[in-house]
C-alpha cells in the first residue's frame, strides 16, 4: 500500500499512455490534429508526456488559455462562451487561434485579432447528449451560430469553425450521422475556410471503437472541403488512467451496511452529483455488499452501492475508478474536507506525490 495519505488522485501513466497511443494512430491515420481539453482536464504535472503525443490544448477561459501555453505549448487554442473588454487582449496574447461563439462577439474583438487566425462556433441543433444540461443543442441554446445565412457575409474574415456536439459518444455511427447532419446544414461554409474543429466528446479511446473508420470518415471530411480537421478530446485522452485513493474512516448499519470514506462526492467528483450516476470500483463483486458514503454533510453525498469478495474494515482503502475528468477541475472546498492531493504513478509502478493541499489553500480561497 502506498504511503501517501488519502484522499488523492492517483495518475497512472502507463494507463496514460495507452490512451496518448490511440491518439498516435488517429493523427497517423486521419491526417486530424489533436487538442486537449482543458475544461475536463487540466493537471499539468503530467503533461510532459500528453504533448509528445497531442497537438496542443483548447481552452474556455483566459486562465486555461494560460495554462495551456505555459505548461502545454504546441498549438493554443482560445475559446470562450463571452471574451470580457479587460481579458481579450491578454487571451489573444497567449493563443494561437481564436475562435468566438457569436457574430457579435466576432465583431467586436477579431479586428484585435488580426494577426492570428479567427474562427466562429457553430451550432447544427443536433447532439448525441443524454442530459438537458449538457446538451448544446438545447432549445434557446447560447453556444453558437445557428444560421448559416448569417454567418456567410463575413466569411471573407473567417479562418475556420468550431462545431462542438458530441457528448459522451461512443459509437462510431452516431458519430457518423450527426456528423452528416452537420454537413448538410453548413458545408456551403466549410469550403470556404481553412479549418474545422470537430469538438470533443468523441469516446474514440472506448473499447473496440472503430478506429480504421472513425479515421477514414476525418479524412474524407478533411479532403472534401479542403481543411485541417482538429479534434479536442478531453476524457477520450484520459479515461480510465486515474483512480481517487481512500481511506474507510467509519462503518453503520442503516437498513443496509454503509461505508464513510474520507473524501466527498460533493467536493471531488461533482459530476456524479449533477448527472446521478454512480462511481466505479472494480471488480464490483462479491458477496458482502456496502454503500460507499463521503464524509460531508450533504445528505445524498454518495458515491455509489457496490459488491466486495471480502468485509471491509475501517482503515482500509478503496480505489475509485476513472476519476479524471471533470474532477480536479471542479474540487472545491465544501466542508472544509481536505482536498485529495494529487499524485502519479511511474510506468515502473513507483507513485511520488505532486502536489498536496493544506489549510492554508483552503484560507488562501476565501477571505
Amino acid at each position: 500500500m502506498s504511503e501517501i495519505s488519502t484522499p488523492y488522485y492517483l495518475i497512472d501513466k502507463a494507463k496514460l499512455l495507452s490512451n496518448m497511443e490511440i491518439m498516435d494512430r488517429v493523427r497517423q491515420q486521419s491526417g486530424a490534429k489533436v487538442l486537449l481539453a482543458l475544461k475536463c482536464f487540466a493537471t499539468w504535472c503530467v503533461f510532459d508526456l500528453m504533448k509528445q503525443h497531442m497537438d496542443g490544448t483548447t481552452s474556455s477561459s483566459l486562465y486555461e488559455v494560460k495554462l495551456g501555453a505555459r505548461h502545454f505549448g504546441g498549438e493554443t487554442h482560445a475559446y470562450s462562451v463571452a471574451y470580457a473588454d479587460h481579458e481579450i487582449d491578454e487571451v489573444i496574447a497567449n493563443a494561437n487561434k481564436i475562435i468566438f461563439n457569436s457574430l457579435s462577439q466576432f465583431e467586436r474583438f477579431a479586428d484585435r485579432a488580426k494577426h492570428i487566425p479567427v474562427g466562429l462556433r457553430l451550432n447544427p441543433g443536433v447532439s448525441s447528449s443524454e442530459f438537458d444540461l449538457a446538451d448544446p443543442a438545447r432549445p434557446f441554446s447560447r453556444l453558437g451560430e445557428w444560421d448559416p445565412a448569417k454567418v456567410m457575409p463575413v466569411i471573407d474574415r473567417i479562418d475556420g469553425f468550431m462545431v462542438h456536439n458530441n457528448c459522451e459518444n461512443g459509437s462510431f455511427e452516431l458519430f457518423d450521422q450527426l456528423l452528416t447532419r452537420v454537413e448538410e446544414r453548413f458545408g456551403d461554409l466549410f469550403h470556404k475556410v481553412r479549418w474545422v474543429s470537430l469538438g470533443g466528446g468523441i469516446h474514440f479511446t472506448g473499447e473496440n471503437y472503430e478506429i480504421d473508420a472513425f479515421c477514414a470518415r476525418l479524412k474524407a471530411f478533411s479532403e472534401t472541403y479542403g481543411v485541417q480537421v482538429y479534434l479536442e478530446p478531453g476524457e477520450a485522452a484520459i479515461t480510465k488512467s486515474t483512480t481517487l485513493e481512500v481511506t474507510v474512516l467509519d462503518k453503520l448499519v442503516n437498513q443496509k451496511e454503509l461505508l464513510i470514506v474520507d473524501s466527498s462526492v460533493e467536493a471531488h467528483m461533482l459530476d456524479l452529483l449533477i448527472y446521478r450516476q454512480s462511481a466505479k470500483l472494480e471488480p464490483n463483486a462479491g458477496d458482502y455488499s456496502y454503500q460507499v458514503c463521503g464524509k460531508s454533510c450533504l445528505a445524498g453525498d454518495i458515491f455509489g452501492e457496490f459488491r466486495f469478495p471480502k468485509e471491509v474494515h475501517i482503515g482500509d482503502r478503496l480505489s475509485i475508478q476513472d476519476a479524471a475528468g471533470y474532477t480536479m477541475v471542479k474540487k472545491n472546498w465544501f466542508n472544509g474536507v481536505k482536498m485529495p492531493s494529487i499524485a502519479v504513478r511511474e510506468p515502473d509502478g513507483t507513485e511520488h506525490l505532486v502536489r498536496e493541499f493544506g489549510f492554508e489553500d483552503y484560507e488562501a480561497s476565501l477571505s
